[in-house]
This record gives C-alpha cells, sequence and structure tokens, in this order.
C-alpha cells in the first residue's frame, strides 16, 4: 500500500497533523536524512474478508490423506479460528514447531495420515500438561484407565500421559486400533472422542450408514462439533498466510538428549550442581511432577539440553554423590537444630482391686504391649498389690494444665480466679499432688471436696 493511500485511511485530523508535519519541513528546508524523523505508530490487525466459495476452491486444492469436503458447518468453525479467535490459532501455529516433527515422524512409521497431527490442536492446544475437567490429561488427552491399555502409567511423581514421546505413541496405537473397528478415519476420530460404543450406537440409529456425516445427527453433541473443528484447523493451518495469521516470534523445540539415572534424582537440585537452567528441564521433561524423580522409577531417560548432555553424562556418578551428600548435611543441621528430647518419667503404680491392664494402660495413656514390656510380662495376669513400672512423657502434666480462661492454656491464670487442673487419662491424685508444686492429696480433696481418691477424665480439679 502507497503511503497516500494509507494516509487517506487516517482520520482528518492525524491526516492534517502529517500533512502540516511534512509542509513544515519542506519550509525549514530539512533533508531526509539529516533529522530522524518520528512517525506515529498503529496497532492494528488486518483481518482479510473471504467467501465460502473461496474457502471451497483452497479446500478443492489441499492434497490431504482423509477426505476433505467443505460444508457450513466446517465453514463456520473456520471463521471462528481465523476471526473470532484468532488468538488461539496464533497460540498453537507458535507451538507447532515444537510438536509437530514428532508427530509426523510417529504418523509414518504407523501407517497413519500425517493430517491426524492436527487432532493434538482440537485435544490440547499443543499443551502436553493441559487437563480437562474429567481428568485427561496431556497432548492427546488420555484418561487413566485408557492410558493404563496403553502403557502411560500415573503415580504421585511421574505421570507418562503428559509424556509428549510415549503419549504420541499410544495415541497412534489407540487410533489404529479404532480405524480397524470401522474403517474409516474420521468415524475413528469420533470414537477416540466419545468412544467406540457410541459411534456404534450411532450407526445402528442412522440404519447403517458408515460415514461421519451419515451418523451425525446421532451422536452426543460434543463429538459432532469434534471432526468440523479437526477440519477447519487443517485449512488454517494450510493457509494462515491467507487469513494474516503471521506470527512474529515462533516457538522452537530444544535440542535435547536423553540420560538415565537410577537414583531419586531432585530437578532443582540437578540443574544447580550442573548449571542448567530448570525452566528448561521442566519443560523438556513434563511428565515428571513435582520436579522429582523417585528412586523406584526404573532407569529414567531424562531429557536434558543437547548442550549440556555430555557434561551431566560424564559426570552422572558425582553429581549424585555430591546431590546426597548435601541431602545428607542438611538432614544432619535438622538434627542438631531439634530440640534435646527429654527422657520419659519414671512412674510406680500398686495394683488394687478391679484392676486390669488394659485399664491401667487406658489410665496412663499407653499400651498392654508397652506395659508387658517394661514389666517383663508374659500374660496378662496381674495381682492386687504388684507393682508395675510405667513410663509416661515427664511434659505430659505440664501439657494437662488448664484455666476457665480457654486462651489461656499454659496454666497462666487470670488474677482472682482459681487455678484449676482438668484431668486427663490415666492420672491420679497422687500424680497429680507429685507434679505439682505446693500440691497436696489432702489440698485437693479438701478443695474439690472429695470424699474418696476417684477421679476421672475430664474433671477440673481446684488446685489453688
Amino acid at each position: 500500500m502507497s503511503n497516500w493511500k494509507l494516509l487517506t485511511l487516517l482520520s482528518p485530523m492525524i491526516l492534517c497533523v502529517a500533512i502540516a508535519s511534512a509542509q513544515n519541513q519542506e519550509e525549514n528546508g530539512f533533508i531526509a536524512g539529516e533529522e530522524e524523523l518520528v512517525h506515529p505508530t498503529y496497532h492494528y490487525e488486518y483481518i482479510p474478508d473471504f467467501t465460502y466459495d473461496q474457502v471451497n476452491e483452497r479446500v478443492d486444492k489441499m492434497d490431504t490423506g482423509m477426505p476433505f469436503e467443505l460444508n457450513e458447518t466446517i465453514f463456520a468453525f473456520i471463521n471462528y479460528f481465523t476471526v473470532r479467535n484468532r488468538e488461539y490459532s496464533k497460540m498453537t501455529l507458535a507451538r507447532k514447531e515444537i510438536y509437530f516433527p514428532l508427530f509426523e515422524k510417529e504418523l509414518k512409521e504407523h501407517g497413519m495420515p500425517e493430517e491426524i497431527k492436527y487432532l493434538a490442536i482440537v485435544e490440547s492446544g499443543l499443551n502436553p500438561k493441559a487437563k480437562s475437567r474429567v481428568g485427561a490429561m496431556g497432548l492427546w488427552q488420555f484418561m487413566p484407565a485408557t492410558g493404563r491399555v496403553y502403557d502411560l502409567h500415573v503415580t504421585r511423581d511421574i505421570d507418562d500421559r503428559m509424556d509428549p514421546e510415549l503419549a504420541t505413541e499410544a495415541a497412534c496405537r489407540y487410533l489404529k486400533s479404532l480405524y480397524r473397528m470401522f474403517d474409516d478415519w474420521e468415524l475413528a476420530l469420533a470414537a477416540y472422542n466419545c468412544g467406540p460404543g457410541n459411534v456404534r450406537k450411532a450407526i445402528r440409529r442412522s440404519g447403517g450408514k458408515r460415514t461421519f456425516w451419515g451418523i451425525y445427527n446421532w451422536l452426543p453433541r460434543e463429538t459432532r462439533s469434534y471432526i468440523p473443528q479437526f477440519q477447519a484447523i487443517i485449512y488454517v493451518f494450510n493457509h494462515a498466510d491467507d487469513h494474516n495469521l503471521i506470527l512474529e516470534d515462533g516457538t522452537f523445540p530444544i535440542a535435547h538428549e536423553k540420560v538415565k539415572f537410577d537414583q531419586e534424582l531432585d530437578l532443582e537440585k540437578l540443574a544447580d550442581i550442573s548449571g542448567t537452567c530448570l525452566e528448561e528441564l521442566e519443560f523438556l521433561n513434563p511428565a515428571i511432577q513435582h520436579s522429582k524423580i523417585p528412586a523406584n522409577s526404573g532407569h529414567y531417560a531424562l531429557r536434558v539440553p543437547k548442550a549440556k548432555a555430555d557434561y551431566i553424562a560424564a559426570n552422572v556418578h558425582w553429581m549424585m554423590d555430591s546431590i546426597h551428600l548435601q541431602e545428607e548435611r542438611l538432614l544432619a543441621r535438622q538434627e542438631e537444630n531439634k530440640p534435646a528430647k527429654k527422657e520419659p518419667e519414671k512412674l510406680i503404680y500398686k495394683v488394687r482391686r478391679g484392676d486390669a491392664l488394659g485399664k491401667i494402660a487406658r489410665m496412663y495413656g499407653t499400651t498392654v504391649s508397652e506395659l508387658k514390656a517394661w514389666n517383663g510380662l508374659y500374660n496378662n495376669h496381674i495381682k492386687i498389690g504388684q507393682h508395675l513400672t510405667i513410663y509416661q512423657d515427664s511434659d505430659a502434666f505440664t501439657r494437662n494444665l488448664a484455666a476457665d480462661n480457654k486462651s489461656k492454656q499454659d496454666a497462666t491464670f487470670v488474677k482472682g480466679t482459681p487455678k484449676t487442673y482438668v484431668v486427663q487419662p490415666g492420672d491420679s491424685l497422687w500424680l497429680i499432688a507429685n507434679k505439682l508444686e505446693g500440691v497436696t492429696i489432702e489440698k485437693i480433696k479438701r478443695l474439690n471436696k472429695l470424699s474418696n481418691n476417684k477421679i476421672k477424665p475430664g474433671q477440673k480439679l481446684i488446685i489453688g
């Protein structure tokens, strides 16, 4: 477009300013090149018009390995991707260089039409970490159950469905099995979306028709738009320039190689010790969750940037040793910073009438097995007057102190209110009196008007 034609498209005010500026330059004798001119910057995107017939003519000239006949439904999706949602089209166009070479290689090895690579755009937008509302994951959106059938396993640390290579190989196998069922690629793709059972049902209801458009009206609503979207994407990617879908900056794959690890590995620590970019490691290995390869993952082949591959492969053993040494030092420091554990307090309990090991264990917050171990008992038999040794946390009583004011849990009491103690399982008046300074059994009984030594868990005793 000439400069004058461009000026005529501008608003009258901008046009007057531009003409006045040009006249001013001539009057002052400015010569082009002697002084830099400042031109206004306009942000707009040109969206070419197109007609159904123009698109149909382009479709007729396309050489595809799958049938493609334009209709109004497909045309509507072409309009959507080239006009209404251009950002999505640009986003996926920018990612194609990362994943299309892998797709094309796998499809060729399986003898499948190359156009099936566009299915991943409809499924995930070429995002290996894409997750659907029903739990499907990855470039090819495998559900957990279907993924397991095709050797895509999911653990807490690794989800094979998000591994581009494994998922693409699995998708090819699955689609080939669907094609063998229906002998038609469009029906195979429809079955990939809604399941082979729904496609068979649609074939029966249509009276035995075996093409996508023949059974269209009997398919689930989502699947009816699935194939038209797929075909619209094929057109858009083949005619992006005709619709001014031109990228200023594309996204390109990171050259990489695989290095095997047979030990647990933290990606952040590997990146730090090897001088590798953590973001690149995570981008190359989207299947790894929580940035960690678990020890039980077998000989995991980690993708690393090619520039670092030889260095990491040659030094993998000392790197792993160094990482483990760092972890051991960290654990040692954590152990050093732990507060010293207090020795348990030894108590002697005299068996009374009606006692049993289970009852005594509940009283003191321990177990029958521990009571037997502490006292060398081989069975559950005990006798009145027998002395049993019991070990209890020396801080147990401190934790049991409470005030009537609920905000005071550490035995700090509000002035003017009585000090109280909440009886815990295993408590007795003797234990309470021995633990609390200035408190005796007689004092507790007098303050609480107790006629005997019986107390029960949850009971609130005045102790001062």
